[in-house]
């Protein structure tokens, strides 16, 4: 893009009344000390931003002298195609114009934005705008328009091994080949935010792993030890399980046969119980009187009512003597059964499994601690794996952030490599060194081993001018250049774009001219 300043116009600006300024390729402005020279270098600022050409603020009001508005008009070229742009004061009030159309502020401001940016050009209008920026500020303007290095070059020169060797030849490190895959799926500002919170959380993780591990193998040394043949020992503890369910087997088959005695036996006390209340009851009807008055009349019974009295007790008689005889007979019958059992003796049998049973418990438990270590081994064996993996996981995140580490310095190096060979006499630093050995983003520019504060005015104006030159080559835009106290320097190689040459001159009027060729 390019950007010429055709002309500038002035009304009640300050001490110009009246000032129609035409700008050529070459234009010089001289003048006595307080002729207005600066101020026409301040019409095209003004008319764009509302500022000096240091980007300050600025009243154009008149002071000396009555006037009705205040109004600057520049006349662009833009690649070619122009517009005039008017901003002026009219009753206190700001006003604005596009091709000499009253505008709105919005409207206004819109076309300036999108002709170019505010710092780019006035950083090139007057290269002594651009140290009026903070540090961070002329850093990214700076940086902004420097084309970024690749990561694939940064990764290369990262595995350089040597200055000779050629790119083609270079094998990337460890930790250029890491970053190379990564990047493919993440930033790096992405890997570094992933990779310290992995980093953050596996160190918490690992010293509770590195807990569980310890607490374990604590448990483990209190268990009983492991006999040295625990086949033999598995061996000899099946072999008395097994007999001792031999015995068992024998006690429960004895014990059945016991158990049946003990029901018979049991059986037959209750029958013979049942067979005392039968003769009770017999005996009761037995003894029973026959009476011969009736008992409520008390009138004496005759002969046949007496016969059916006792026969009556005949019948009872008989009917609990059968009752009482069968119960007798039941009671045989389980004497003979019981008779036809033998009891069975299993005292030696029991003494025999008490004895085996106390034996099994030592080898019962030797197994039992055996199967308790091996589980507890497998849950050592995990937790020392899941240590590890813990660990492994850290390490490769500290790995990851220690690559970035090496990638950013080595792109700082290279981007401050970059931008050094912009310029012919400017030291330019993008970076400090901190105390911990990283790099923080820094903005120091130096002519001479002289920082800009320290330069004379000549100096300064040199500095000012080349680095106008590399921002105007790096941006691709070629725009006017104001050189104010231009007699303090003795040479002015001729810049890109216009050249605004402003040189005081004692006792003369304002002079404005349109010059040819070469300033230098």
């Amino acid at each position: 893009m390019e950007i010429k300043i055709i002309s500038a116009k002035a009304h009640n600006f300050k001490a110009h009344r009246d000032l129609t300024v035409e700008f050529g390729d070459t234009t010089q402005i001289t003048g006595d000390n307080g002729s207005g020279k600066s101020t026409t270098l301040e019409l095209p600022s003004w008319t764009l931003y509302g500022t000096d050409t240091m980007g300050g603020k600025l009243d154009p009001t008149p002071t000396n002298y009555e006037y009705d508005h205040v109004l600057s008009e520049t006349l662009l070229d833009i690649d070619g195609k122009q517009v005039l742009l008017g901003r002026g004061i009219e009753k206190g009030k700001a006003t604005y114009y596009i091709n000499e159309v009253p505008s709105k502020y919005g409207d206004f401001d819109e076309i300036v934005k999108s002709l170019f940016d505010k710092d780019l050009f006035l950083s090139l209008y007057n290269p002594s705008y651009f140290f009026t920026l903070h540090k961070d500020d002329q850093r990214d303007l700076l940086l902004r328009y420097v084309t970024p290095i690749s990561n694939k070059e940064v990764f290369t020169e990262m595995s350089r091994t040597s200055p000779d060797e050629k790119a083609k030849d270079i094998k990337l490190n460890p930790q250029a080949a890491k970053l190379s895959e990564l990047v493919k799926k993440h930033t790096l500002q992405q890997l570094g935010e992933i990779h310290k919170k992995n980093k953050n959380d596996k160190d918490t993780a690992y010293k509770r792993a590195q807990g569980r591990t310890e607490a374990l193998v604590d448990q483990l040394s209190k268990l009983p030890p492991a006999p040295d043949d625990i086949e033999a020992v598995k061996a000899e503890d099946a072999a008395l399980l097994e007999q001792i369910k031999a015995l068992a087997a024998q006690t429960d088959l004895a014990g059945e046969t016991n158990r049946k005695r003990t029901v018979l036996s049991s059986n037959i006390e209750s029958l013979q119980r049942q067979i005392a209340q039968a003769k009770d009851r017999y005996m009761k009807v037995y003894n029973e009187p026959i009476e011969e008055h009736c008992p409520t009349c008390k009138r004496e019974l005759d002969k046949a009512s007496i016969d059916a009295v006792t026969a009556s007790k005949e019948t009872r008689k008989d009917e609990l003597r059968a009752d009482h005889q069968k119960l007798i007979n039941e009671r045989k019958e389980l004497e003979v059964q019981l008779a036809a059992i033998e009891p069975v003796d299993v005292s030696e049998q029991i003494s025999q499994m008490r004895a085996l049973e106390v034996k099994r418990d030592a080898t019962a438990e030797a197994v039992g601690g055996y199967k308790a270590r091996q589980g507890m081994q497998a849950d050592i064996d995990k937790a020392r794996a899941d240590e590890a993996e813990t660990l492994a996981s850290r390490n490769d995140s500290i790995f990851v952030l220690d690559a970035i580490k090496a990638f950013e310095a080595k792109e700082a190096e290279l981007q401050a490599a970059k931008v050094q060979s912009l310029f012919t006499t400017l030291s330019i630093s993008l970076f400090k060194e901190q105390k911990n050995g990283e790099r923080k983003p820094d903005f120091v520019i130096e002519m001479d081993g002289k920082a800009y504060p320290l330069l004379s005015l000549s100096e300064s104006v040199r500095a000012g001018l080349e680095l106008r030159e590399v921002l105007s080559e790096q941006s691709g835009v070629i725009a006017p250049v104001a050189v104010d106290n231009s007699e303090s320097v003795f040479k002015i190689k001729q810049p890109s774009g216009q050249l605004i040459l402003v040189k005081a001159v004692e006792d003369a009027p304002l002079e404005i001219k349109q010059m040819g060729g070469n300033a230098e």
